[in-house]
């Protein structure tokens, strides 16, 4: 029972960070249009008192933000028993969401859908 609790608490945190990097898009988007292509997010780590900050071109975060499963979190901040990391930089990783809970978890707390 613990751990599907930390699976779901670990969810829905991440959807709040999602969502609000959905809600400053906008914003992000014109700061990128005038200086060097990429916007400001954070990061969508599990973790609620999480404040870092993750620099990220708007054509990746795009294409992150096509599949409901992936998010981006600082290296380092993944939960790795319900999410996997699928892609590193020097600036960020994006994690994939594990099948079962997690996903449907994702799937529902994405603002997109």
């Amino acid at each position: 029972m613990a751990d599907e609790e930390r699976t779901r608490r670990i969810g829905a945190n991440e959807g709040v960070f999602r969502k609000v990097n959905e809600q400053i898009e906008d914003l992000n988007r014109g700061f990128a249009e005038i200086s060097d292509g990429t916007m400001q997010i954070v990061c969508e780590c599990g973790d609620i008192r999480c404040t870092k900050q993750i620099r990220v071109d708007v054509g990746a975060y795009e294409q992150v933000r096509s599949d409901p499963h992936l998010f981006f979190t600082i290296e380092g901040h993944e939960a790795a028993d319900v999410e996997t990391v699928v892609e590193r930089t020097s600036g960020y990783q994006v994690v994939r969401k594990r099948s079962g809970r997690p996903q449907r978890i994702a799937a529902h707390t994405d603002p997109r859908s």
